[in-house]
This record gives C-alpha cells, structure tokens and sequence, in this order.
C-alpha cells in the first residue's frame, strides 16, 4: 500500500510512473488522510480484489476467509512513504490492530528514522533501496532533486545498525549497469550492519519499459553470480547466501537462516 505518491528520486529502473508525479502535494499533516482511514480503505480495496474468487469452487474457503482482514501491510508500492506526515501513528496503529509492517525506504530522509524511534514507532521490517555502489553511480542512477541524497542515504545506512527492528538491504539489479563493484556495495552494507541482503533482478515491467528493455533483465544465474561474489567480500562479517528463488530471480544473503522466520505480534 501507499501512504503518500511522490517522490524525490527519478530512479531509471522504477515501473512506476514518476513522470507524472512530484514532490508537489501537500505534506501537511491535516491535509492528508489520516491512518485508520488508510487501513481501512486498504482492507476494503483487498476485499473488493478478491470478491471474485468466492464464486470458484477450487479455492480453499478458509484461506479466502482469512485474506479478508490481511495481517500483514507492506508500507511501499508507489512514492517515498517516509514523506507520509503520519507514518508513526500508521505503523503504531497496525501494531495496535496486531498487524505486521514492512516498511520500504529509499533512505533519503534520516530524520523520518529517527522520529520512529524515537516513537517506538519501527515496522516489523525496514527496507533501504541500494542499487548503486558510489556517489557518481549513484546520482547517474536515482537523478534525485535533493543535492545532498547521497549524503542523506549513507546516514540512514549508519542508522540502521542501532535499529532492534529486522533490517534488509534491497539491491535491483540492471544488466550492463550495476552488477559490478562488489567491495564497493560490501563497504556500504557494513556501514548497516543489516540481518539480510535481497539481490533481485530488474523486471522491465509498467513504466520502466520506456527506459530499459526486456533485455536489461539479468538471469537467475547472474544474479546469482554476482550474490556469490558479493557474499564472499562480506564472509568475515558473518554473511553467506540463506536462500534462493530462481522463478523470481532473487537471492537472499543473511547471517543466521532461523531469523528469516517472523513472529506474530
């Protein structure tokens, strides 16, 4: 779900469609919806999307029955959510509901980090985009409107080693792009400290087909080539390669494979 629709960033892998969108709309706290409205308009549109299947006799009642009040949200689909002015009371309020969050982050606003917990407002889950291993890379790649993102990127990375919450760092791989630098992606990741790292390939899907082709999309053997290599540069740090989703071109890379289990809250 999203919590807010723009963005500072023009990443040139993104599907969605940041060509219409902005840093344009009103960030004042009484002038957007506020968090229980959000979930509930989530859960009904979920509702409204599965309203379908109780007509097909295959599908296990009981699984459709529990899809109806989803427990679990994750806080990225479309914008940067951290520019949502409620983010902590929508978390805390999923949290009061007994819902799990993952919340998606392009790093660019630390302070947004720091006010969750100085909340006690953390997800279940952050996320941090990284997708480019330097600052040259990074501003040919994300073409952000803030001068100073990389800055601001690399103080989020150095925040979440203080965070109690699961933190993962999502890498989307391009071909003939950013698979590549290995040490330089590693430096950055022991700046996190982070319990995963999620190395998926790019898909040339929505909008992202007007600037990458099909062929830009790396193999499940590339990216599992380049999460190898990039495993063995942070071995001494307690890294290796968990698991793998060859139909979703994904490897996941992490120090303890018993901590990919989630609790309930």
């Amino acid at each position: 779900m999203s919590p807010f629709l723009a963005c500072p960033n023009e990443c040139v892998h993104c599907w969605r469609p940041i060509e219409l969108t902005g840093l344009e709309l009103d960030t004042k706290p009484e002038n957007v919806d506020k968090p229980k409205e959000l979930i509930e308009k989530c859960v009904e549109a979920q509702r409204k999307l599965l309203n379908g299947f109780g007509g097909n006799e295959k599908v296990n009642r009981q699984k459709l029955k529990e899809a109806q009040n989803p427990s679990q949200f994750a806080i990225s689909l479309i914008g940067e959510p951290t520019l949502y002015p409620w983010l902590a009371e929508l978390i805390l309020e999923l949290r009061k509901q007994g819902k799990t969050s993952f919340l998606v982050t392009n790093g660019l606003y630390p302070e947004k980090i720091i006010e969750l917990k100085d909340k006690n407002a953390l997800p279940t889950q952050i996320y941090i985009s990284m997708n480019s291993p330097n600052q040259k890379m990074y501003e040919e790649w994300h073409k952000s409107r803030l001068k100073d993102a990389w800055q601001r990127f690399n103080k989020t990375l150095e925040l979440l080693k203080k965070l109690p919450v699961r933190r993962i760092v999502r890498m989307t791989l391009v071909k003939d792009k950013n698979i590549c630098l290995e040490k330089e992606y590693a430096g950055l990741i022991k700046k996190s400290d982070c319990d995963f790292i999620e190395v998926k390939a790019f898909m040339s899907v929505g909008y992202s087909r007007k600037r990458l082709g099909y062929e830009r999309m790396p193999s499940h053997a590339e990216v599992k080539e380049f999460a190898e290599k990039l495993a063995k540069e942070l071995k001494d740090e307690g890294y290796k390669i968990l698991d793998e989703k060859p139909e979703s071109r994904v490897v996941l890379i992490g120090k303890n494979k018993k901590s990919m289990i989630i609790s309930k809250i």
